[in-house]
């Protein structure tokens, strides 16, 4: 007989309920859990998904406004915007960026700089910009890229305003240029500002009046698909154009003054005394501004630096020169202001003049001398001799004193950035530097040379004054901003240094006509352009030497290396009686002021006084005696 155990249904019973109800419990946690995260994702964090969600399927995309034109006084556009289409990479939205680069190679031309410059950008801007890969895309390239561009994740192709100077290099001192933002300006700006914009001015006014042509960034709100293309635009706000520039400057005026400096290196300046607008700004040689937008190559770039003219460096603005014989027009009316000065009490020249117990020879630039000679005869044949014993007389200080006045040794205050002040030496000035002034020293300031160091605005600036009856206006390149939505027009006022302090006027009446001998007498050293003028012109000729001269040497133009030969000068006004126009004139290395740089001011004052093509001057003119 088998012994067969007997079933404990009831234990089988409680074990089966007990695991039934272990399941059912887990399976109720599990469904709670559920809920209660569907309650917490559809109330509690219902905005902050819905906000996800919406930037996945929203972009807000900045729009980069138009920048202000630059124009010139008569209208003429100096800086324009044109469209170009660009090739642009979205990083965030590409898994492997070198193959799809060398998939676009396949559809577009890109060399070595393309990929240069936007690797710089890979390593400076966020991966959610669009990036320039290529900009100036012809209209076949731009269609390769718009029939492929759904196989292309993260490429864009835009129409993009492009910043353009259509007269190239004219100006481009003064006007400067826009380029690429780099990394460091982009740690100063304002990125709210700069949302999607890609230049910034770098130079010149572009600088200088940044906020005012930048205008305001407009957004699209897009739909986008799962692939980050745009289906459809939600909602649009424009930009708001930067508003634009009228300038003081005359574009023909500028190209004329250009035009006959050439290929010789050297800085015009001419401005309206009255107002103190800037009617020309040169530096010579110029430089095509255009290149630099997009980013230079650097063997272009390499060129311009390793040019020995020097095209980069702004000589209006930062050149440093000594201004020789030009100071004797200050430095005459600075004698008459000392009380017991006689204007007109003689003076021999014979050619030289020696410090008392020295035996050297400070020369006059005339190797025979000038003879007896008062002021008049001193400032109109450019005596050096007679400016010698003048500096002498009057020390250092007080000739630093009388020129800071005229504006000197210190910035113009123009409208533009970095600009250079000049060096108006002085005693404590050397002795700050360790070292003892010396009377020599005062004797070669008296002529405009030693350590007196000028710019050529500065120059034009002080001639300004001179022609203004001692009240010094403050240059200015830009004349209105104007508003190109409404036309509003906002002139810039014109500002005016306290006049400088005289004792008499009459004194600077006397050394206005003084000045007009020079340009209108015969003997004068710029007799030459003024014979023929059918307007009275107040001049002083100028020669900076460069390389010194030891003693019992000669000077000999011919036999100097180009380079070595004497800077010429040259200030002027006219007409002397209503000024309308300050020329400043400087011609590195051009020998005589009178010969190189003064009938380049004749053709700017021909221009803006008698509206007409300048008339042939220098060639026609007679022969002079007095030629510096």
């Amino acid at each position: 007989m088998l012994n067969i155990p007997i079933k404990d249904h009831f234990r089988e019973s409680r074990l089966f309920n007990a695991r039934l109800t272990v399941v059912a419990t887990v399976v109720l946690v599990l469904i709670l859990a559920l809920f209660l995260r569907l309650a917490y994702l559809q109330v509690f964090a219902h905005r902050h998904f819905e906000t996800l969600s919406q930037a996945n399927r929203v972009k807000l995309l900045p729009i980069p406004p138009p920048r202000g034109l630059i124009l010139d006084r008569h209208g003429f556009i100096l800086a324009q915007n044109y469209p170009v289409y660009t090739l642009e990479i979205i990083p965030e939205q590409v898994d492997d960026i070198n193959a799809l680069i060398e998939e676009l190679k396949q559809v577009v031309n890109l060399n070595e700089a393309d990929l240069k410059n936007f690797r710089k950008q890979l390593r400076e801007r966020p991966r959610f910009e669009n990036l320039l890969l290529r900009s100036h895309l012809t209209q076949e390239e731009a269609a390769r890229v718009a029939v492929r561009r759904t196989y292309f994740s993260g490429v864009e192709l835009e129409a993009r305003l492009q910043r353009h100077y259509p007269l190239a290099g004219l100006g481009v001192h003064f006007l400067g240029y826009v380029a690429r933002i780099n990394e460091q300006e982009l740690e100063r700006i304002d990125k709210a500002a700069y949302r999607g914009m890609r230049h910034i001015g770098k130079l010149g006014v572009e600088l200088s009046y940044e906020k005012v042509l930048l205008g305001q960034v407009g957004f699209e709100k897009v739909e986008t698909n799962a692939h980050g293309r745009s289906l459809r635009i939600l909602e649009r706000i424009a930009p708001v154009a930067g508003k634009n520039l009228q300038l003081s400057i005359d574009a023909k005026l500028q190209s004329l003054a250009e035009q006959e400096l050439g290929k010789r290196r050297g800085a015009v300046i001419a401005m309206d005394p009255l107002t103190g607008g800037v009617l020309a700004f040169v530096s010579t040689p110029t430089y095509d501004p255009n290149p630099f937008v997009n980013g230079i190559d650097p063997d272009s770039y390499h060129a311009l630096l390793n040019d020995p003219d020097k095209p980069l460096i702004n000589r209006a603005l930062n050149g440093l020169y000594a201004p020789g014989s030009t100071i004797k027009a200050f430095l005459g009316l600075a004698a008459m202001e000392k009380g017991e000065f006689d204007a007109n009490k003689p003076i021999t020249c014979p050619g030289w003049f020696t410090l008392p117990g020295s035996s050297h020879q400070f020369r006059d630039w005339k190797k025979a001398g000038h003879g007896v000679m008062n002021l008049h005869d001193a400032v109109v044949q450019s005596c050096d001799v007679y400016f010698y014993k003048l500096a002498v007389a009057m020390e250092i200080d007080a000739m630093k004193k009388f020129l800071a006045a005229f504006g000197f040794g210190k910035k113009t205050s123009v409208d533009l950035q970095n600009e250079s002040e000049g060096l108006l030496p002085s005693v404590e000035w050397k002795q700050a530097r360790g070292q003892k002034w010396y009377p020599g020293e005062t004797v070669v300031v008296g002529i405009g040379q030693g350590p007196i160091l000028v710019t050529p605005l500065q120059l034009a600036a002080a001639t300004a004054a001179l022609a203004n009856h001692g009240v010094r206006p403050k240059p200015q390149l830009v004349r209105a901003i104007v508003d190109a939505k409404t036309g509003a027009v906002r002139e810039m006022p014109t500002e005016f240094f306290t006049p400088i302090p005289l004792k008499d006027k009459q004194h600077l009446d006397i050394q206005i006509q003084n000045l007009v001998d020079v340009v209108h007498t015969n003997k004068g050293t710029a007799y030459r352009i003024g014979y023929n003028a059918p307007y009275k012109i107040a001049g002083k000729t100028g020669t900076a030497q460069v390389k010194s001269i030891a003693q019992g040497q000669a000077y000999s133009e011919k036999l100097t290396p180009e380079r070595f030969r004497d800077h010429a000068l040259f200030i002027s006004f006219a007409p002397a009686g209503d000024p309308k126009v300050a020329v400043a004139v400087i011609v590195e290395n051009g020998g005589h002021g009178s010969s190189a740089a003064a009938p380049i001011a004749r053709k700017l004052m021909d221009h803006v006084i008698l509206g007409k093509a300048p008339t042939a001057i220098g060639e026609a003119g007679p022969a002079i005696e007095n030629e510096e």
